[in-house]
């Protein structure tokens, strides 16, 4: 005897209570939608996500709109509406936040407001509002950073600090001292190879492989694990620390700094090297130095040599062209090709 299908199966049941099990189901995915997202998604991505909406959470205490978590609870968003969120993003404008962060927070606000609306908190109409309320472009950016007396509040630069070529090895030459050693290393690995700061911050005693040249390290953002040949400077940087014993049996590759250019115990905080970074580019002229511009300086770096974006995609480990092309339309010579005679 052959079974009926599921279909056939559906049609057999009554219509309440085939109606009442669908409800079951979306009742229960809705309790869920905003765990599910959260565990989806990186802690870097989490943390931004959450200091966004912490602020929007502010704006509407002054406001006086009382709501809840807006990361975690769907019903937090019910008294929200696209009004509101044009007001935030306006009210950001006149306090100085820079425009990226703006930006960044809609898009922040947009993402949750969906997983709202696929509770049923949000109205699939209001919804469609918020969606249509819109962000700032870069020419728009600058309209209102010359406008306004306060362009930008916050840690984030509005543009990177510029690094030459010879500042990038005066921030590797280093003194021969523990610390030194270290931070010639950690120098290399910035400018040589564009490792973002938490991924240096990661780095161990094992990744590094002196007889082939080479590291294995692992990229959080884009889940992935790469090997880069290391430079002829980093090659060096890392034989130097390791033949004066800097470098402890395992564990992860930098260490903290003690007094009198000593070394302490293995690992820094991305913190640690960012104020690192920031002070050595102060001792050289670059006043607000970053890991980032340094990352910046090796992707400007390699597109001027003629890098394509698909290898600086890779090497630089994005996960899409956006960034690389940039780096490469920012350094193209527009007339390079032009024949006149």
């Amino acid at each position: 005897m052959q079974m009926p299908s599921s279909h056939e199966l559906q049609s057999l049941l009554p219509g309440d209570l085939a109606r009442r099990i669908g409800e079951q189901a979306n009742q229960a995915a809705a309790r869920s939608r905003f765990a599910d997202y959260r565990v989806r998604r990186a802690d870097h991505t989490l943390r931004r996500q959450d200091a966004d909406l912490a602020l929007f959470h502010e704006f509407l205490e002054l406001v006086n709109l009382r709501t809840g978590d807006l990361t975690h609870d769907p019903a937090a968003w019910r008294p929200v509406t696209w009004g509101l969120v044009e007001a935030f993003v306006k009210w950001q404008i006149q306090e100085g936040y820079a425009i990226k962060s703006v930006n960044v927070r809609l898009s922040s606000i947009k993402t949750y407001a969906r997983l709202a609306t696929q509770v049923g908190t949000l109205s699939p109409q209001e919804y469609a509002l918020i969606r249509a309320v819109q962000g700032y472009s870069h020419r728009e950016q600058m309209r209102i950073d010359q406008k306004r007396p306060i362009s930008r509040i916050g840690l984030k630069k509005s543009e990177p600090v510029k690094i030459t070529p010879e500042q990038a090895e005066a921030l590797k030459d280093q003194p021969d001292t523990p610390q030194g050693r270290r931070d010639r290393l950690m120098m290399c690995l910035l400018l040589d190879h564009g490792l973002r700061v938490g991924e240096v911050a990661a780095l161990t005693v094992t990744d590094f492989d002196l007889r082939s040249g080479t590291l294995r390290f692992f990229r959080p953002k884009v889940n992935k694990e790469q090997v880069h040949e290391l430079t002829e400077d980093t090659r060096n940087s890392l034989r130097e620390y390791k033949s004066h014993g800097d470098i402890l049996p395992s564990g992860l590759i930098l260490r903290q700094s003690k007094r009198n250019e000593k070394l302490g115990k293995a690992g820094m905080s991305e913190r640690a090297i960012t104020g690192r970074v920031c002070l050595l580019g102060a001792k050289i002229g670059l006043g607000g130095l970053s890991a980032h511009d340094c990352r910046h300086y090796w992707a400007t770096s390699a597109a001027r040599h003629g890098t394509d974006p698909f290898t600086l995609q890779e090497a630089g480990g994005w996960s899409s062209l956006a960034m690389p092309r940039r780096y490469v339309a920012d350094n193209k010579i527009a007339n390079k090709n032009v024949k006149l005679k």
